[in-house]
């Protein structure tokens, strides 16, 4: 069986592929490190292919030419000559997963386009987001058994996080505003 993600019960509903058809975890017991949970063996491959000691190993600039992604994915976490690696990892997790996501008629880089100049109040987005990041895919749940947990407290962090970057969502004229009121880009000298 597999661990559930909300309520951290065993389930032995059968693996789920993922983007490229695997459903083989074999040799992986670590899931969910960094700041954005990197999973899986794809993920920790990628990661070490990329930044870690494979890169090193193949002549390409790594950013952690010493940690093995693959054998020891717990470094994510627990290296204590990185401790912004967690960060790192989840950074890299947006860049190639996130950001690059794009399937039938779901772009998330669009669907971002379209929240900011929507004025930050088509909740949808923040529901397609929650799924890619924990699930997948942009229609949670996405598995048959795969539990999603309730938007709400997803979405109190989301407003939460606008507004410590200084952005206010859902003005009555459609435009993002700056924590004093302003539409964003709008200059402070009116």
């Amino acid at each position: 069986g597999v661990c559930a993600h909300v309520s951290g019960a065993e389930s032995f509903h059968p693996p789920v592929e993922n983007g490229s058809g695997k459903t083989d975890v074999e040799g992986c017991c670590w899931w969910g490190r960094g700041a954005i949970q990197i999973r899986g063996v794809c993920a920790y491959g990628k990661l070490n292919y990329f930044l870690g000691k494979r890169a090193h190993d193949e002549g390409r600039p790594s950013m952690f030419p010493d940690i093995d992604f693959c054998r020891d994915p717990q470094a994510v976490c627990s290296n204590p000559n990185y401790p912004d690696l967690k960060w790192i990892a989840g950074m890299f997790r947006w860049i190639t997963e996130v950001q690059t996501y794009n399937r039938g008629d779901y772009s998330y880089m669009q669907r971002l386009v379209d929240f900011v100049d929507g004025g930050l109040q088509d909740w949808t987005f923040v529901h397609g987001l929650s799924g890619i990041v924990t699930q997948g895919c942009h229609e949670p749940p996405c598995a048959f058994g795969v539990e999603f947990e309730d938007g709400a407290s997803r979405k109190a962090t989301f407003i939460r996080t606008l507004k410590l970057l200084g952005l206010s969502p859902g003005k009555s004229d459609g435009m993002t505003h700056t924590a004093d009121g302003r539409r964003l880009g709008e200059s402070s000298n009116r």
